[in-house]
């Protein structure tokens, strides 16, 4: 397969499949000014310049405009079993992933353009950081995939195999763009409701 990548396409998928447990909903479904959480997962994937844009859901089977969706009959494992979904579920021009999370709503777009430019600079894993802490989101290089998907387990997703291969991972700095706060439970919902109230977003 890795004979039919042409070029440097750059896709976007967007983690989006859990219960949402402790807030009572699937975290696809939660408003935050307004707004789904998907749909800002999704805008945050479009506007950093990934193309297409895949949202993994799984828990609730729920409209997205601007993106395809795929469903993950076992999105109870953890975020691991997401991932392969996601990736699993790509064209085969596309050359890498930008990986976003449903539950970190106040990352910016910049951070995923940053990302691209990072592959597009000869980085094969690159990692955005906030004041050098590694968090979300992940662009992986298409020929990582398999390795990735090899490790990941549960909730694990990339980090498995990102902690065994230190060596391809670069990190981009991206505390200046935005917050990898999440939301976990209805008090990070109003903490962040605060924050997007504050800033007008």
């Amino acid at each position: 397969m890795g004979n039919a990548v042409v070029g440097n396409q750059v896709a976007g998928v967007l983690l989006a499949a859990g219960e949402g447990s402790r807030l009572g909903t699937p975290k696809a479904l939660v408003e935050l000014g307004g707004r789904r959480l998907v749909d800002r997962g999704v805008d945050l994937l479009r506007d950093g310049g990934t193309e297409p844009v895949l949202v993994v859901l799984g828990a609730a089977q729920v409209p997205v405009t601007g993106a395809r969706t795929v469903h993950n009959l076992d999105w109870r494992s953890g975020m691991g079993s997401s991932l392969a979904a996601g990736l699993r579920a790509l064209p085969g021009d596309c050359a890498a992933a930008v990986i976003a999370l449903v539950d970190q709503p106040l990352v910016g777009a910049a951070a995923v353009r940053r990302l691209i430019a990072a592959y597009l600079a000869g980085a094969q894993i690159a990692v955005a950081t906030y004041h050098g802490k590694p968090r979300n989101p992940v662009l992986l290089a298409r020929p990582h995939w398999a390795g990735v998907l090899e490790a990941a387990a549960g909730d694990a997703g990339a980090r498995p195999y990102l902690r065994a291969h230190p060596g391809l991972v670069t990190g981009v700095e991206c505390a200046d763009t935005g917050r990898p706060d999440d939301v976990d439970t209805p008090a990070d919902l109003a903490r962040l409701a605060g924050i997007v109230t504050g800033s007008g977003g």
